[in-house]
């Protein structure tokens, strides 16, 4: 999947947090990559939308999440921005994408995998160590109806439980450049990065230190870290990716963007937590624009916030620019089946300015009906993670 890929202890770290690093050389076709690489997962996952279609009286029929009882019309009225259908992938521009996948763990036990409950289960209640099968095919379908160039996804075991996902389900859609980095997370998941184009570089900083320490209560809920130091639950990963010239025609050089995939603190006693670490990131992100002003930047994944809360107010406070949520309005907009939206494409406006209007969207998928508890309603045929893939295409040229 990637050679020539070594990993430190990142002892000279710029801000001090003494994170982990990587820097990796994908191994690939030279000449025009971009385009080669673009095209094969294109065509593959074309392939794969047809293979889901079948034809009636010379119409094209799409069945992709029929199955679920949103689809089936159970639903109070959706917002446009949530398809059933990813819009076409135009030639010329990059899909961006987060999805979070819902517990991807493998059946191993590895060893090398740190933190008190790493290397864990699939369920919480520990009868079932992998992601089940069903499930594994089910958020494979998203992502080939999805058809992202670059795709951050949360919830992930490891980069062996993740390179082994691609290798067996997404065949053909030219992910070779796979990136994923131990957090030390006590449950033992961490973020990740599939991509068509070269990860140039990669980092995380595992229980860095945030400001502040634990109240013992929010409210009448006890915080089990009463008196700890405030760190990032899970680090942030890091990632740089060159998209080389040529995948847009006019495109005359190579468009370079950093990435920060979050998956926030979650629980509704834990917003301060989320503050925190919304600024950890904030500030990294303000070293990077110090130091390289012009440097596309984008934060995405899963904030465990709604849009008005203060954790996405400070980044949209901070220059950041919300690609996804509809402007008009978020009546029936969500990214979770709970009808939250809380998972988002964050970008910076140096990248914002390369992004295609109206081309965010949410991809609809198999999840619960609205009202439905987990806990008490059994997943529906075709589900394959609670939350919904989001995405939004922008054209690789530095405007």
């Amino acid at each position: 999947m990637r050679s020539g890929l070594f990993w430190k202890d990142d002892a000279d770290d710029t801000d001090g947090a003494g994170g982990f690093s990587a820097l990796g050389w994908a191994s690939g076709k030279r000449g025009n990559p971009a385009r080669s690489w673009q095209l094969k997962g294109r065509a593959m996952a074309t392939k794969a939308k047809l293979g889901r279609c079948m034809g009636m009286g010379g119409v094209m029929v799409v069945v992709a999440c029929m199955s679920s009882a949103i689809a089936q019309g159970q639903e109070t009225t959706r917002s446009k921005a949530v398809r059933d259908e990813a819009p076409v992938h135009k030639d010329g521009m990059v899909r961006l994408a987060t999805y979070n996948i819902l517990n991807l763990f493998d059946a191993y036990d590895d060893p090398s995998l740190a933190g008190k409950y790493n290397d864990d289960c699939y369920s919480y209640d520990k009868t079932v160590r992998a992601k089940p099968e069903a499930e594994l095919k089910a958020i494979a379908k998203a992502i080939r109806e999805l058809d992202a160039d670059v795709l951050a996804v949360q919830e992930i075991e490891s980069i062996a439980a993740l390179s082994a996902f691609n290798a067996e389900y997404l065949e053909g859609m030219g992910y070779e450049h796979v990136m994923s980095i131990d957090v030390l997370h006590e449950r033992g998941i961490e973020q990740a990065v599939l991509s068509r184009f070269p990860i140039t570089e990669a980092r995380v900083w595992p229980h860095m230190d945030l400001e502040g320490v634990h109240p013992e209560k929010v409210g009448n809920y006890r915080i089990r870290q009463a008196g700890r130091d405030i760190a990032f639950s899970r680090s942030p990963l890091f990632v740089r990716i060159e998209v080389p010239e040529g995948v847009d025609e006019t495109q005359d050089e190579s468009y370079e963007l950093a990435l920060f995939v979050v998956h926030h603190k979650s629980g509704g006693a834990y917003s301060y937590w989320r503050d925190q670490e919304t600024a950890g990131v904030l500030a990294k992100i303000h070293k990077l624009q110090e130091a390289e002003p012009e440097l596309n930047i984008a934060v995405l994944g899963d904030f465990n916030a709604l849009v008005d809360a203060d954790s996405i107010q400070a980044y949209l406070g901070h220059g950041m620019h919300d690609m996804v949520t509809p402007s008009e309005g978020t009546e029936g907009y969500f990214t979770h089946e709970s009808r939250r939206a809380i998972d988002f494409i964050l970008m910076n406006s140096a990248m914002a300015a390369d992004v295609m209007p109206n081309t965010g969207f949410v991809l609809m998928t198999s999840i619960r009906g609205e009202g439905e508890d987990y806990r008490t309603t059994s997943a529906p045929e075709g589900f394959g993670a609670d939350h919904l893939p989001v995405a939004v295409d922008f054209a690789p040229i530095n405007r």
